[in-house]
């Protein structure tokens, strides 16, 4: 059924209705399930107005699959997405990285570590405005990435500088 809903755009919020639209599901049931699963959790703005963000649509996606799709109770999806929600924080403590949906981009049939051992990627004190431009755009990928509460890899990054 997931396969039948509309791509969700590149945008950073979506309104309850936007995202009713994405998913599927009337706002009266958007804002139920922000009461039966804590992960849940939109901005709201002025007038309680809610936005959520991309991986909120996600989630409600997962939900909706696990409730309408797969036929779990709200108990039985509220735990599947506590388990899943586990899998992922211990994936990324352990450095792994979920890449799912992303291509792999091969650079001129070079691997990754030819590409790291390059002097197009020498970051040593020898190339100081390659660091310095270097730590700037991993600070500002680290604060797009920010934007939300949770947690992501790059908070706990050591950045040279």
């Amino acid at each position: 059924m997931e396969n039948s809903l509309p791509a969700i755009p590149a945008k950073r919020y979506f309104t309850i209705g936007e995202v009713g639209d994405l998913c599927g599901v009337k706002p009266h049931v958007l804002r139920y399930w922000e009461q039966e699963f804590t992960q849940l959790r939109p901005m709201k703005r002025r007038g309680n107005r809610r936005y959520y963000q991309h991986h909120e649509v996600l989630m409600i996606r997962r939900i909706r699959d696990l409730l309408y799709d797969q036929g779990f109770t709200i108990s039985g999806a509220r735990n599947k997405m506590q388990e899943l929600m586990q899998t992922e924080r211990d994936k990324r403590r352990n450095g792994e990285v979920m890449l799912e949906g992303v291509d792999v981009i091969e650079v001129d049939g070079e691997t990754l570590e030819d590409f790291a051992n390059s002097a197009a990627f020498d970051v040593t004190p020898e190339h100081p405005e390659q660091s310095a431009q270097l730590r700037r755009e991993l600070l500002e990928i680290r604060d797009l990435l920010s934007l939300d509460d949770h947690f992501h890899p790059l908070d706990e990054a050591i950045i040279p500088g």
